[in-house]
């Protein structure tokens, strides 16, 4: 790098650095570019310290009085127990100065723990593990924002339709949030305005939100551009990536006219593209580590047919019809209860494992037990390879549900089968199909979507 840079620059006149744009890679080396005389654009290379480093990132919410999960940093796994004991499992684990949330785990006990803090330990050698109280059951929000010194002007706010837990490159994603209320939304514009003012943000800031029991925590600040840019600026007609380099290069955002936060008309949903298909023999289901190769986009006047969309372009074939089976954790028999009742509305066969049968049995839904792959006999594989099945729900928790679960998901992906892996997905799905079924898809491109908009405004 730095011998790109000495070519670069000439005599007297060193070139700057823009570190905004590639990732967390270009933060990690900003540090030793900074050290060795480059000159770096937009944020300072303290702020960012100051945002990547976790005792001082601490610190400055704390001053800032904004809450964020408790935590704490082990060197071992003596360390890692006393955090875990004090804050409560699950928790989440995982590495230091890593991409795409790799080898980041959940672990809901001692063994747990154990095991992915080797793991993690392998992966950042020499650095300590970072351990975080994972927030079960809550929405996360992603806000993209640009700010220029002075002020800081959110580009967008991004609810995950995947619950908290999973990477949030594997998560759908949609504008305007749909379920996040009024009063939240409100906490987390001021939360993100203050934070991008107190790290003296120049350019573009990425911060990661969940929402649990009515609390707002921050989960994450990155001081750069997230790859929530593009689909934002797509949505908005905004384009933050232009405006963010022009406010590192030294312009105003007042200069550049961008002083409120863009307005949306519709719905817009990011659906990430998984691999599984290409991989029969990985491992298919959603994590805090980032499996997705790309990302596609959906817009409609109305959420449902905005995820059709989206799924559409991420090759998953929404039915309208036909049979779906399901099979849920213990955890999740209760919230499955609601999406069961509305497929039958909508007109499908339920199929389920035994114990999810049993449930959505005792609820009076009509519905045929499937055995699992481990009990023989005519089991869910063989039902999706039947035809019979055109969507398919599946939560699995425990080694031994994940062994069934992994055959079960393998089959729908190599039968083409719908594969939904989370009950927040699987409400989406619903909505989606209930869409179709009301009314056919229209399509326009973006660039017809604005214009007309402009004509209206």
């Amino acid at each position: 790098m730095l011998n790109i840079w000495e070519r670069e620059s000439s005599a007297g006149q060193p070139v700057p650095a823009l570190v905004q744009f590639g990732g967390q890679t270009p933060l990690n080396l900003a540090k030793g570019l900074a050290t060795a005389g480059v000159p770096i654009w937009g944020t300072s290379q303290d702020a960012i310290d100051l945002a990547e480093d976790r005792g001082r990132f601490e610190a400055l919410l704390r001053e800032l009085e904004i809450e964020q999960p408790e935590h704490g940093m082990a060197e071992g796994l003596p360390a890692a127990r006393a955090i875990a004991e004090r804050i409560g499992y699950p928790v989440l684990v995982r590495p230091s100065y890593v991409l795409g949330g790799r080898a980041m785990a959940i672990a809901y006990d001692d063994a747990g723990l154990e095991q992915f803090l080797h793991e993690a330990a392998r992966i950042s050698e020499g650095q300590p593990v970072l351990i975080d109280r994972y927030l079960e059951d809550a929405f996360e929000v992603d806000v993209d924002a640009v700010g220029d010194g002075e002020r800081v002007v959110i580009g967008g706010i991004m609810e995950h339709v995947e619950e908290a837990g999973v990477h949030s490159g594997d998560s759908a994603m949609v504008m305007p949030p749909y379920k996040v209320s009024a009063y939240h939304l409100s906490i987390i514009r001021d939360e993100t305005i203050r934070i991008g003012m107190a790290l003296g943000v120049k350019g573009l800031m990425n911060v990661q939100y969940a929402i649990k029991d009515d609390e707002v925590y921050v989960l994450e600040v990155n001081p750069r551009s997230s790859r929530t840019v593009p689909f934002i600026a797509k949505a908005t007609g905004v384009p933050l990536a232009r405006i963010a380099a022009q406010v590192a290069a030294g312009k105003t955002l007042a200069e550049l006219g961008l002083l409120a936060e863009p307005a949306l008309d519709g719905f817009f949903v990011k659906e990430a593209v998984l691999p599984f298909e290409k991989f029969p023999g990985a491992a298919v289901f959603l994590s805090p580590e980032m499996r997705s190769t790309g990302e596609v986009m959906g817009h409609a006047s109305s959420f449902g047919h905005a995820f059709a969309k989206a799924e559409m372009g991420a090759n998953q074939k929404i039915p309208t019809a036909g049979g779906a089976l399901i099979t849920v954790n213990d955890f999740d028999k209760g919230a499955i209860s609601r999406i069961a009742r509305d497929l039958v509305r909508l007109g499908f066969t339920l199929y389920a494992t035994r114990g999810t049968a049993a449930w959505l049995a005792q609820l009076g839904l009509p519905v045929a037990t499937v055995n699992k792959v481990s009990e023989g006999g005519s089991t869910t594989a063989h039902l999706i390879a039947s035809g019979n099945v055109q969507l398919v729900i599946s939560t699995p928790l425990g080694a031994r549900a994940y062994i069934d679960g992994q055959a079960l998901r393998s089959a729908a992906i190599r039968h083409g089968v719908m594969l939904v892996t989370t009950l927040t997905g699987a409400a989406a799905t619903v909505s989606a199909i209930r869409a179709l079924k009301a009314k056919e898809l229209k399509v326009r491109s973006l660039q017809e979507h604005h214009a007309e908009r402009l004509d209206r405004a």
